[in-house]
Formats: structure tokens, sequence, C-alpha cells
């Protein structure tokens, strides 16, 4: 039976949206070919009339899941300062942190992504420097550029405190963490300014 290209395409677009999720629910290493291709509701052998590898496959879903962040929660958020705190009030929540498999690609792969593949790596830097992009651009309307550095430290806070605040077994505490994420994030944004 032959496929329509518009029927390989959605296929192929089905294994990289399960894939994305399965990764940040059980990790890269945690996720097995058998794993993503059952998700998708394929057989292990499909992923190669797809993808060259399993690590083409986690690089591909790794860029769609930083796309998917970008163009589902930064690009939607108003400019400016009301903005970022949008997209920060949004990110310190229990449902964000609760909710892994449709969370944030950034708090829940940062670590193994930094010890995958080069281009797994260069797939999660490229997404990355959309989003600081959109948050520079927020911070510095006037100069984009020159907002980066801030951005790409917001970035690392956010991650890192979500990361952290899933990590702990203390409900209380870890809800107690999002909400000084909050406090923290709006610190970094408004330092420095001239408001």
């Amino acid at each position: 039976m032959r496929y329509t290209k518009d029927h390989k395409q959605q296929t192929r677009q089905r294994i990289i949206a399960t894939a994305g999720r399965r990764l940040k629910q059980d990790g890269i290493d945690g996720s097995g070919v058998a794993t993503l291709m059952k998700d998708a509701g394929l057989t292990n052998g499909t992923l190669y009339a797809y993808f060259s590898s399993k690590d083409h496959l986690v690089a591909t879903a790794v860029a769609d899941q930083m796309r998917a962040q970008h163009e589902g929660i930064v690009a939607q958020a108003a400019p400016g300062r009301a903005g970022l705190e949008q997209i920060i009030r949004w990110y310190f929540t229990p449902d964000q942190r609760d909710n892994v498999a449709d969370g944030c690609p950034n708090a829940a792969l940062l670590d193994e992504i930094a010890r995958s593949t080069d281009p797994t790596r260069q797939a999660y830097t490229d997404g990355a420097l959309v989003l600081i992009d959109g948050f520079a651009a927020r911070l510095a309307p006037h100069d984009p550029p020159s907002a980066r550095l801030k951005a790409l430290s917001l970035l690392g806070m956010m991650a890192g405190t979500l990361q952290l605040s899933r990590a702990l077994t203390d409900r209380q505490l870890a809800d107690q963490l999002l909400e000084q994420g909050i406090r923290n994030a709006l610190a970094l944004i408004d330092a420095g300014q001239h408001n």
C-alpha cells in the first residue's frame, strides 16, 4: 500500500510529538525506540522510514519541543515587561511543575541534553536562542541584543527552579519555591532597569 506524502508527513509529525512528550516524561536514556514508536502507534522498524536513528529523532523532537514552547507561550505573551511577567507567572505554577510530559523541555531534559549528541545540543541551542531573543525583546525593546545575556540567565533561573521544585518531596516547600521563583525572576528582570 502506498501512502500519500501528506500521510507520511502526518505520521512523522505524530512520531515527533509523541516522542517529545515521552522524552520529557522518562528522559532520553529512559525512552527506548520500542516505547517511542509504540506511543505513536507504530512498530520499531518504522522509525527508520522517518529518521536515520534514535539520536536523529531525539534531536528533531527537542527542536520541536523548543519551537512549541516559543510559539505556545513566548510568542503569545504581551510585549514588554508585562509579557515577561505573564511568562514567569505561567511558568512557576504547580501545573507546569507536575505535568512534565506537557511542560517545559528545558526543565525536563536539560541535564541529558548536555550529555547528548552534537545535533541534539545544537537543536536545543537554536531553540533556546529563539526563546531568549523573545525574552530580550521584552527586556530591552529598543536594543534586544543588549539584554541577551540577562535573558539567558532568566531562562537558566526558571528551568533550574522548576527542576528543583519537581525534585522536592515536600509539596508545601515545592510550592513555596515556585512562589519564590516568581519573586526572583521579577527581581532579575527589574534589576538595572530605569522604570
